[in-house]
C-alpha cells in the first residue's frame, strides 16, 4: 500500500530527468537471464551422468559432489546479495558473477574437450565393473575450480536478477505496480522454459550426441547472457547501494532493549519530536521519489528504538550513539524482515514436495512403461517435463486473462493477495503427495501381480502426469508468490537479500527432503521385511513416504494459515517536495 506525505525530506531525494527503464529496458533483463539460466541448468541437470560416466566417478563421490555444490550455491547468495546491497549494487554484481559464470562454463567445457583433462574412455561393461579409470586429481581440480567459478556466479546472480528487474518499475504508480507484478510471472514463464529446454533438448544432445557439444551449448548461451545484459544499459535504472544494514538491524534491536522500561505513548497522540524521523534520501537514478515507511503498531516494542530521550540527538539533530536510538525507518525495516520469516520457514515443506520431482518420481518411472511408439523411449529423467509445461501453458494465461479480470473484482494488483496466491499453491502441495501416493500403489501392485525380471509393471510411465500437473500447478502459485512476497515485502535496500531467500529456502528444504529421507530408511525396515525406501520399490512403499509428506503439508498449512491471517503487508508513503525553509518533521497523510 503506498500513501503520499508532504516533507521537506524530498529536498534530498535524488531527482533526474531519467525515466523508469520499466518494459523497454526489461527484454534484456529478461534475455540475460533466459541464456544464463539454459547456461546453469543445461550443465547442472545432467552432470550427474558425467561425473560417473565420463569421469567414472563412483556414485557416492558423485552424489557429494553435487550435494556440496547444490547447497554452495543455494546458500551462497545470501552472501552475494549481502555484497550488492552495502557495496557493488545489482549491475555490478551481475556483471562481475556472469563473468565467473563464463570462466566456470569454459573450465568445464575443456574437461570434455581435451584429453588430458578426463580419462580415457571406457565400455559400458567395464564401467559396470568397475574397471574405468577414475579421474586424477589434477582433472578433478580443474572441475572443481570449474564448479566454484560458477557457484561465485550464481551467488552473484541469483538475488540481483529478479530485484534488477523490479528496479526498472516505479512504484508509486498503478502502471508500475501492474508491471511488477506482470514481470513476475513472465519471469517464471521464461524460467520454465529454459528447463523445459535444458532437460529435453540439451539432455539429449549430451547423452547421445556429444558431451562436447552439449557443454558447448551452456557456454555460448552464457556469452550471449552477458552481452544481453551489455546491450540494455543505456535503458536501465539503477539503484546506488546503500551500505550494509544488518548492523542497523543490530541497531535497533539492541536500542529497544535499553529502552524496554520505557512507556511509548498513545500512537493517536501528535508524535513530532517524540521519535526519530529524519529525512530520506532516494538511492535510484530514475525519477522516482523517497519511499517511507510508516510507523506501525505490530512488534510495537521494537518502537522504543526510535524514542528520543534526552542526551540522544546533538545540536545538529544527528545521533549521539547509535546503539541508543534508531530512526523509524530503520525501526520498520526490521519489522518487514520480522514479518517475512515466518513465511520463509512454512515453504519449506511444500518445496519438499517439488523436489520429489528429480528423485522418487524418475525412480518410478525407471519401473513404468516409456515406450512411446515402437522406437522411442521416455528417458525417465525427463519425464518431470510435464510440470515444466503445466507451467508454461498456465502462466500466461493466468497472466493474461485471468488477472485482469481478478484486479477488477479484488482490486488486487496480482488480481489475488500474495499469501492467497501461495496458500493455494500449498494445497496442490498436498494434493500432489496424495495423488502420488495413489499412484504408487496402483504401479507398485501392477508390478507385483505382472512380475518379470526387470520388476517394470506393465502401466505407462504417464500416470505420472496427474501428480506432475499438481506439482506444476503447485510451483505456478507458491514459487511465484514466494518470490514476489520476498521482493515486495523486504525492505527497498535489503531486496536482493530478500530474493536470495527463495534458493535458501530450496537449499533448506533439500536438506530437510535428506533428513526424512533417511530417518524412514532407517525406522521402517525391520527383519521381516525391508524398509519403505529399499532399492527395490516394488518391495518398498514409496506411497507411505508420500503420505507422510502430504501429512506434514497438512500440518504446515494450519501454521501457514495462522501466519497468513496475522500478517500485515507493508506500507509505504511518498514524499512530495515541499520548500526547504518548512520544519523538519511536519508532515500529513
Amino acid at each position: 500500500m503506498i500513501e503520499k506525505i508532504s516533507s521537506s525530506e524530498s529536498s534530498s531525494a535524488t531527482k533526474t530527468n531519467k525515466k523508469y527503464g520499466g518494459w523497454k529496458a526489461v527484454p534484456f533483463i529478461l534475455g540475460n537471464e533466459t541464456f544464463e539460466r539454459l547456461a546453469v541448468f543445461g550443465l547442472l541437470l545432467n552432470f550427474m551422468v558425467y561425473l560417473t560416466t565420463q569421469l567414472h566417478l563412483n556414485q557416492v563421490s558423485a552424489s557429494n559432489v553435487m550435494n556440496i555444490w547444490f547447497g554452495l550455491t543455494n546458500f551462497g547468495p545470501l552472501l552475494g546479495a549481502f555484497i550488492s546491497d552495502a557495496f557493488f549494487g545489482r549491475f555490478r554484481t551481475i556483471a562481475f558473477a556472469s563473468f565467473s559464470s563464463l570462466l566456470g562454463m569454459v573450465l568445464v567445457f575443456l574437461t570434455s574437450w581435451l584429453p588430458e583433462l578426463h580419462p580415457p574412455s571406457c565400455t559400458a561393461q567395464e564401467l559396470a565393473k568397475g574397471e574405468c579409470v577414475k579421474a586424477s586429481n589434477s582433472q578433478m581440480g580443474v572441475v572443481i575450480l570449474g564448479l566454484c567459478f560458477l557457484t561465485i556466479g550464481s551467488a552473484g546472480i541469483r538475488p540481483c536478477s529478479i530485484p534488477f528487474g523490479v528496479d526498472q518499475f516505479d512504484q508509486t504508480t498503478e502502471e508500475g505496480k501492474k508491471g511488477m507484478a506482470s514481470y513476475f510471472n513472465w519471469y517464471y514463464t521464461t524460467f520454465t522454459l529454459v528447463l523445459l529446454v535444458s532437460q529435453t533438448l540439451v539432455i539429449y544432445v549430451q547423452t547421445s550426441i556429444s558431451w562436447k557439444i552439449g557443454f558447448a551449448i551452456p557456454t555460448v548461451c552464457m556469452f550471449l547472457s552477458i552481452i544481453m545484459l551489455f546491450v540494455g544499459t543505456r535503458l536501465y535504472v539503477y539503484v546506488k547501494p546503500e551500505g550494509s544494514t544488518f548492523p542497523g538491524i543490530g541497531h535497533v534491536l539492541v536500542a529497544a532493549y535499553r529502552k524496554r522500561k520505557l512507556m511509548l505513548p498513545i500512537i493517536e497522540d501528535k508524535l513530532d519530536g517524540v521519535f526519530y524521523d529524519p529525512p530520506l534520501i532516494s538511492a535510484s537514478s530514475g525519477d522516482s521519489l523517497p519511499l517511507k515507511l510508516p510507523l506501525t503498531q505490530q512488534f510495537r516494542a521494537l518502537n522504543k528504538a526510535a524514542l528520543i530521550m534526552e542526551g540522544d540527538l546533538n545540536e545538529d539533530k544527528s545521533i549521539v550513539n547509535k546503539w541508543r536510538l534508531t530512526s523509524i525507518q530503520q525501526v520498520e525495516e526490521v519489522k518487514c524482515i520480522a514479518r517475512v520469516l515466518p513465511i520463509l520457514f512454512t515453504s519449506i515443506i511444500p518445496l519438499i514436495a517439488l523436489l520429489q520431482q528429480g528423485t522418487f518420481n524418475v525412480t518410478q518411472a525407471l519401473k513404468m512403461d516409456r515406450n512411446l511408439g515402437p522406437k522411442f523411449q521416455v528417458p525417465a529423467g525427463s519425464i518431470g517435463v510435464i510440470s515444466y509445461i503445466t507451467i508454461a501453458l498456465w502462466l500466461p494465461f493466468y497472466d493474461r486473462i485471468l488477472v485482469p479480470r481478478l484486479r477488477k473484482m479484488t482490486n488486487q494488483e496480482g488480481g489475488i493477495t500474495l499469501l492467497l496466491r501461495i496458500g493455494i499453491g500449498n494445497v496442490f502441495s498436498i494434493l500432489s503427495m496424495v495423488v502420488a501416493g495413489l499412484v504408487e500403489k496402483l504401479r507398485r501392485d501392477s508390478a507385483n501381480s505382472h512380475q518379470n525380471p526387470l520388476g517394470i509393471a506393465p502401466i505407462s510411465v504417464f500416470y505420472l502426469a496427474p501428480q506432475l500437473v499438481l506439482m506444476g500447478m503447485c510451483e505456478a502459485f507458491s514459487a511465484i508468490g514466494l518470490i514476489e512476497i520476498f521482493n515486495r515485502e523486504f525492505p527497498e535496500n535489503m531486496r536482493s537479500v530478500g530474493n536470495s531467500l527463495f534458493p535458501f529456502a530450496f537449499g533448506c528444504a533439500s536438506y530437510v527432503s535428506a533428513i526424512i529421507v533417511n530417518i524412514v530408511h532407517h525406522v521402517t525396515g525391520t527383519h521381516s521385511h525391508p524398509d519403505w525406501l529399499t532399492n527395490d520399490i516394488n518391495a518398498g512403499r514409496i506411497d507411505y513416504f508420500y503420505y507422510i509428506i502430504a501429512g506434514l503439508g497438512v500440518i504446515n498449512m494450519v501454521y501457514f494459515i495462522h501466519v497468513a491471517t496475522r500478517y500485515q503487508y507493508k506500507k509505504v508513503q511518498v514524499i512530495d517536495p515541499l520548500p526547504q525553509d518548512m520544519e523538519m518533521g511536519s508532515h500529513k497523510t
